[in-house]
């Protein structure tokens, strides 16, 4: 289910908004290492938690395009690549930008209130944590039906909650938040109803 055969023009043609994001993701990091430019738009986005009590909402938004490092933006990235294809596919091109957007904002809206006004941050993975937490509504559903898909999601989102708190400089808030949100986005469009329909496409 998880693995990639694609060939790279068929990705781009099946999955849009995931190779959308990618591409985005990539092409800001690129642009943020750029001697002088870089730094300034690396600066302009980053979520302070007291420059957003000061009125610059957009550091709600903009955090989830920035990355503090090579490292950080290949492990979100290859997540993405790795996950958000099924999920494109089974909810829909317009309801996995919702899922992957709002996770990723609600998770900047968590920082925001309960992290101390020095607390900065950056990174896609609210969004992909709200990407694992639809695939949990979905085995919620579908546990019965899918157990392959229960054996797969549910270690993933454990070791990935595990990972949070043991790994140093990690935003905790934001993952737990953008998990939560993107089970209960999950939790509406997965619901029952509209798995018949899902199976009809998985033929």
């Amino acid at each position: 289910m998880f693995s990639r055969t694609e060939s790279f023009s068929q990705y781009i043609r099946q999955y849009p908004v995931v190779t959308f994001f990618l591409a985005l993701n990539i092409l800001i990091y690129v642009v943020t290492i750029i001697p002088f430019i870089g730094t300034y738009v690396f600066n302009a986005g980053v979520g302070v938690n007291f420059l957003i009590s000061d009125g610059e909402w957009w550091r709600l938004l903009t955090p989830m395009f920035l990355h503090g490092g090579i490292m950080h933006l290949l492990f979100n990235m290859f997540s993405l690549f790795i996950f958000g294809p099924e999920l494109e596919k089974i909810a829909g091109k317009a309801r996995f930008l919702t899922i992957y957007m709002l996770s990723g904002i609600f998770a900047n809206i968590a920082t925001f209130f309960l992290q101390d006004p020095d607390y900065a941050s950056v990174g896609a993975s609210g969004a992909i944590f709200g990407i694992l937490g639809a695939f949990g509504a979905l085995v919620y559903y579908t546990k019965h039906i899918l157990p392959q898909l229960r054996q797969i999601i549910l270690p993933m989102i454990l070791i990935s909650i595990v990972m949070t708190f043991i790994q140093p400089g990690i935003n905790a808030t934001a993952h737990i938040a953008g998990l939560a949100v993107g089970f209960l986005i999950g939790l509406s469009y997965f619901h029952p109803k509209r798995i018949g329909s899902w199976n009809k496409r998985r033929r």
